[in-house]
């Protein structure tokens, strides 16, 4: 029996539904009623405006052009999306630097990058320049809003006289948005992206702004961008001082740079000038007879081939700048650590020794660092022609040091309780199937760490490596400042893991430090466009102790052997304290010689890119020779330091100079500078008794009484009146 409830909620529901249904066709009738009977009043309205004849193909075709123009715009706006991305920071576009750099002394000494120069405001260029580049660019520039439709229609016409393409349409601010955001393809997308990008910038910079950046941001050619860069390039001078010819010059580079450069092709570079000329008084900027004296006198480029450049020194020294300056600022004049009179002096010594041995001994490059102790780098040489091989042997080619890397061995053991005279057993040694040999296939027995080194015996670093863990040998060169990754390897110990010379340079100059921190470096200190300073190397911190004095004292005590009585001994310098080390690679590959004094690191390498075995180089050879070489003019005419915790040499060096006649002459030999004999010195310190000497240096004075003590009896400086016969003795010491 069903429930009666039930079926009266059931009939309540449905007649709900039904309602609701009633009231959704009421409305959907209604409305259709409203909007017919509102179509129909519309067209009686609209027939009113009914046209017919020569009115109704006018409206047809203002009806059609403005659907089109429409669509037009919504597709230019599509294509020109892309444009929007290139303005979201605004002018934060250029990713490329422009380094200006000086040596230690603030000469010039090259550029990097992009050559380019914002420094100057626009008022400060001559009327002349700013006519030159309108009158060929966009003389209409200050009239239009960044899209030129006269200037276009000209051009269009000019063309078709011509049969071909002698004017082009852009405006200066389409250039520049091209210069600034885009790229040189022809395409649509492109030529939609300039435009919108050209209303960007004149809706957000002044014309006067636009312009500068015209001036700044173009291509001149031969890798300068903006006038002021270019003329400093192509004429020796500052944009302030262009001449009317030099401008048009430089004007005419803005069409196609390489073609009319005038260090390419400079009869073409004078007849592009000339029409620029031409241009400016077809502008009404000049009249013919301003002219003249230009057309007459072209202007002429400056010689570039005679201007000397440490090429691979500044390759290594703007990636350092790229480092240090980031993203923030990139136009930089850079004061480095160069020496430009010891890079070349370096250079000669590494040319001369594979001029003259290199046959020989079948090794065709070689590269060469010299540093300060503080990490200073005052030469590299990254090989033998920079004109034919780019490649930086100094920095960036990784080989085998050999016996080279053995200090670092022996560093770690005076960290780890080993000491000097500490003695080991050379003797045979096997670890799995591998048993290293000494160069000369025979041992000596017991033998002290000093001599060890100073006889490159191979058994005992190995053996060392074995007792202490050949990771603290790692983490010792990591901190001394190798940075190549070190592969931990049984023949380790021997120099097998590859390096760079920079890395040799800067972990021997830690010895050299007395066992401070070294990171070799080239930048001295960093200013911008604007001329503030962005960095200063003299701000930093000073270094940090990283390995232990006594340690460093040790090893200096060690490592001087290897000089005096080694396998180092053609790097001996007369006179001067020397420390280093040989290394030679299996199958004579790589030969090395790094060493310091008190002033400066030196770190040699010979070889051949291929790898080819050498015929029997070895370190102490022509490394050695190239090292003596560097180092005897590295050390020319400077207070000599000792090596820390090492007290200098018997019988110091001496320059000497003989006035003749009122002329200094000096006495150097061609390899070098003479040093004297101590008898020669002890007989000239005799002699100064005689002649008028200062109070200090007389017989009985505090000073004089210290000198009787020295090995080297005499003045420190001793002269005669002036006049002829002046003789001038000065003691390094």
């Amino acid at each position: 029996m069903r429930d009666p409830f039930q079926n009266k909620t059931s009939s309540n529901f449905k007649q709900k539904l039904l309602a609701l249904d009633a009231i959704f066709d009421s409305f959907f009738y209604q409305l259709r009623g409203s909007l017919s009977n509102g179509m129909d009043h519309a067209n009686n309205f609209m027939r009113r405006f009914r046209v017919t004849g020569f009115a109704y193909w006018l409206f047809q075709g203002l009806s059609g052009g403005l659907n089109m123009a429409v669509f037009g715009a919504f597709l230019a706006l599509a294509l020109a999306l892309s444009s929007f991305d290139y303005t979201a920071n605004g002018l934060t576009t250029q990713t490329d630097y422009a380094v200006t750099f000086l040596d230690r002394y603030g000469n010039e000494i090259g550029k990097r990058g992009i050559l380019q120069d914002d420094s100057f405001e626009l008022d400060e260029l001559p009327d002349h320049v700013i006519k030159a580049v309108l009158a060929t660019e966009d003389r209409r520039f200050f009239e239009h809003f960044g899209i030129d439709f006269f200037g276009l229609a000209r051009a269009i016409v000019e063309n078709a006289r011509a049969g071909g393409v002698v004017q082009g349409g852009s405006t200066l601010t389409q250039q520049l948005a091209k210069n600034l955001f885009l790229t040189n393809e022809r395409t649509l997308t492109r030529k939609i992206d300039e435009a919108f990008l050209s209303l960007w910038l004149e809706a957000n910079l002044t014309k006067r702004e636009i312009l500068k950046l015209y001036l700044d941001k173009a291509y001149m050619g031969a890798g300068t961008f903006g006038i002021a860069a270019a003329s400093e390039y192509y004429f020796g001078k500052s944009a302030k001082d262009l001449s009317l010819a030099e401008a048009a010059m430089l004007a005419g580079l803005f069409k196609a740079p390489t073609k009319y450069a005038p260090h390419i092709n400079l009869p073409a570079a004078r007849a592009r000038a000339k029409e620029v000329l031409i241009n400016m008084v077809q502008a009404g900027f000049m009249t013919e007879g301003q002219i003249v004296a230009a057309l007459r006198n072209p202007a002429t480029p400056i010689d570039q081939s005679e201007i000397y450049t440490p090429n691979y020194f500044l390759d290594w020294a703007f990636e350092e700048v790229k480092r240090i300056a980031g993203s923030k600022y990139r136009v930089l004049t850079v004061k480095t650590t160069i020496d430009v009179n010891l890079q070349k002096q370096t250079e000669q010594a590494v040319e001369s020794n594979l001029r003259q041995y290199g046959k020989q001994k079948r090794v065709n490059e070689a590269a060469a660092v010299l540093m300060e102790p503080t990490g200073a780098v005052v030469a590299i040489v990254g090989g033998r022609d920079y004109g034919k091989s780019q490649f930086n042997r100094a920095t960036d080619a990784k080989r085998q040091p050999g016996s080279s890397f053995k200090p670092f061995v022996y560093t770690t053991a005076m960290m780890n309780g080993y000491k000097p005279g500490s003695v080991l057993q050379d003797a045979p040694i096997t670890i799995g199937n591998w048993s290293p040999k000494n160069y000369g296939r025979s041992y000596a027995g017991p033998v002290t760490l000093t001599n060890a080194l100073r006889r490159s015996i191979n058994t005992i670093p190995v053996r060392l490596a074995q007792a202490m863990g050949r990771d603290k040998i790692v983490e010792t060169a990591y901190k001394m400042g190798v940075k190549s990754e070190l592969l931990i390897t049984r023949s380790l110990p021997l120099g097998a893991a590859e390096v760079t010379v920079m890395d040799m340079a800067t972990g021997y100059s830690v010895f050299a430090s007395g066992g401070k921190k070294v990171d070799a470096h080239a930048i001295l200190q960093i200013v911008n466009s604007k001329g503030k300073v962005i960095y200063d190397r003299r701000k930093l911190d000073p270094p940090e102790q990283i390995i232990p004095q006594k340690a460093i004292a040790n090893m200096n005590k060690m490592m001087v052997t290897v000089v005096e009585a080694g396998t180092g001994r053609r790097a001996a310098l007369p006179g001067i304290r020397a420390a280093g080390k040989t290394g030679t690679t299996s199958a004579y590959k790589d030969a090395w010689f790094v060493g310091y004094t008190g002033n400066y690191t030196a770190a040699v390498w010979y070889g051949n890119d291929s790898s080819r075995a050498t015929n029997r180089l070895t370190g102490g050879n022509l490394p050695a020779m190239t090292w003596n070489a560097i180092m005897t003019a590295a050390h020319d005419r400077v207070d000599i330091k000792p090596i820390p915790f090492l007290s200098p040499l018997p019988g110091q060096p001496v320059n000497v100079q003989v006035a003749q006649g009122g002329r200094i002459k000096d006495l150097k030999a061609k390899r070098g500078l003479q040093r004297l004999s101590p008898q020669t010195v002890e007989a000239l310190g005799d002699l100064g008794n005689l002649l008028d000497v200062p109070a200090s240096n007389r017989p009985g004075s505090v000073q004089s009484k210290a000198r009787e003590h020295s090995p080297i009896r005499g003045l420190t400086e001793m002269k005669k009146p002036a006049g002829k016969g002046l003789v001038e003795v000065t003691m390094l010491r």
